[in-house]
């Protein structure tokens, strides 16, 4: 493949992983005009989000085997389809079936589950590994961005029409992907089909979707209450099982949904693990707002606090491309631990109250922690998987990093509204939030010590270098 044709190619997985990504936080601004329009409650409001980010993790690991099975084209068509008929669905709702909306944001996240994953095993497949870091960064970069731009985003298309438009205008863009994924996408899989692990797909499954519903119902106010409620310990204590299950599952499996055997991997480990605190650090930034708000009383109010976030976007923007950059040069243990460490030190000074009480602290404090969540959400991660995972499982391991990522972003919101609330609120209660994030960020910085070089990193990649037939 040459120059030109893998150009095009990351064009449609650009495409593809900005309008997945979006769409995860987009339609906060719109939450109050979709209540209003199906005079729906706030618990049944909330669902609006849960439903997504529920068959979002689903989706991931059953996109990404199926894509290791069946190839990358038909499955990287098949999750942008099942996306824009989701966007329609959504957008085509009639105000008295509520229903309609979170069957057409489910569809949207199963089919967006598996985007990212299998944008990043193309790139596995068809760039040459002094080429993949550049790759991995710009896609990385896009799906970072894309969780903090889409409410501003949303902002600005609600100023001038619907929030039905904040859906409709998937689809112009998915038809573009698809077309383009259909010409230019490669098919890769094994010689050799095995049946499909549908124990273990249900199963995980059952683990998953018991933990997301059980942690979006811990109430942050009252967080000690809320766990004893039958909302919350039956589907937590539910998950642990499920998931104890779909090991003991997965270890007997023929082809597992889920290879364990990559778990065998220090790297797999310590990159899943950090995915995680990378998805804890992303969404705990949704509280800059309130923590400004709090902090700078006089010169920010709730209608201009949203654009702190700015900072922390332009600085992904800056960093996630050069980091990829970076990457091909110093290899992923270098860009890791300066990404966690710099991610230590944003967090630790949001969390002193003299510094983030003037506006240029709060900025450099944001600004830092986007420069260290470009190499954490960026291709370090995705650039050890490809390097851990043998063709035939390429897409799951890059499934493995959307999965922790996702888990992460799932407990920040629980546990920074937990340790906010119990400190009081205001700039006590966020900033303390903010340090424990910072304490964890630093156990971060010790783990990359347990990461390959980049002289072991080339040693590793010229044992897993394609072995699948491309067409």
């Amino acid at each position: 493949m040459n120059d030109k044709t893998r150009n095009q190619l990351l064009l449609v997985l650009f495409l593809g992983v900005l309008m997945g990504a979006l769409d995860i936080a987009i339609v906060a601004p719109a939450l109050p005009s979709i209540q209003n329009f199906f005079g729906v409650g706030d618990r049944a409001l909330a669902w609006t989000f849960t439903i997504y980010v529920l068959l979002n993790l689903i989706g991931t690991p059953l996109m990404a085997k199926l894509s290791d099975m069946f190839g990358r084209r038909s499955i990287y068509v098949l999750d942008v389809t099942l996306f824009a008929l989701g966007s329609l669905t959504v957008s085509l709702a009639p105000s008295n079936l509520f229903a309609v909306l979170l069957a057409g944001r489910a569809l949207q996240g199963l089919g967006a589950g598996g985007i990212f994953p299998v944008a990043s095993a193309v790139i596995g497949d068809t760039f040459p590994p002094e080429k993949r870091g550049g790759a991995l960064g710009l896609i990385g970069a896009v799906f970072g961005l894309a969780f903090l731009v889409g409410p501003i985003l949303g902002g600005v298309i609600l100023s001038f029409t619907g929030w039905q438009w904040l859906f409709l205008i998937n689809l112009p863009i998915a038809a573009v992907v698809i077309l383009m994924g259909l010409k230019l996408l490669p098919t890769t899989r094994p010689t050799v089909r095995r049946p499909f692990d549908l124990p273990g797909m249900i199963t995980l499954g059952i683990a998953l979707g018991s933990l997301s519903f059980g942690v979006n119902q811990i109430d942050a106010q009252n967080f000690l209450a809320s766990l004893a409620s039958l909302n919350v310990w039956p589907f937590l204590l539910a998950a642990a099982a499920a998931l104890f299950i779909f090991v003991s599952l997965e270890r007997k499996a023929q082809d597992p949904i889920l290879n364990l055997k990559l778990f065998k991997s220090r790297q797999t480990v310590l990159a899943s693990i950090l995915s995680a605190g990378a998805g804890l650090g992303e969404s705990g930034m949704v509280f800059i707002p309130a923590l400004a708000v709090a902090a700078m009383p006089s010169i920010i109010n709730i209608k201009n606090a949203s654009y702190l976030l700015m900072p922390v976007v332009l600085a992904m923007a800056v960093g996630s491309p050069l980091v990829g950059r970076l990457l091909d040069k110093f290899g992923s243990k270098v860009m890791v631990f300066g990404g966690t460490l710099l991610l230590a030190v944003g967090m630790m000074m949001l969390s002193n109250g003299s510094l983030i009480s003037a506006l240029w602290g709060f900025i450099a404090s944001a600004a830092i922690i986007g420069l260290g969540l470009s190499a954490l959400l960026g291709a370090p991660m995705r650039y050890i998987m490809l390097n851990e995972a043998s063709a035939a499982d390429r897409t799951s391991a890059q499934g493995l990093i959307t999965l922790f990522t996702s888990v992460g972003q799932l407990m920040s919101s629980a546990v920074v509204g937990a340790v906010a609330a119990s400190m009081g609120g205001g700039v006590t209660g966020y900033g303390t939030a903010y340090l424990v994030i910072g304490v964890i960020a630093a156990i971060l910085v010790v783990l990359t010590f347990g990461l390959k070089n980049q002289q072991q990193e080339r040693a590793t990649q010229a044992q897993t270098e394609p072995a699948a037939s491309t067409d």
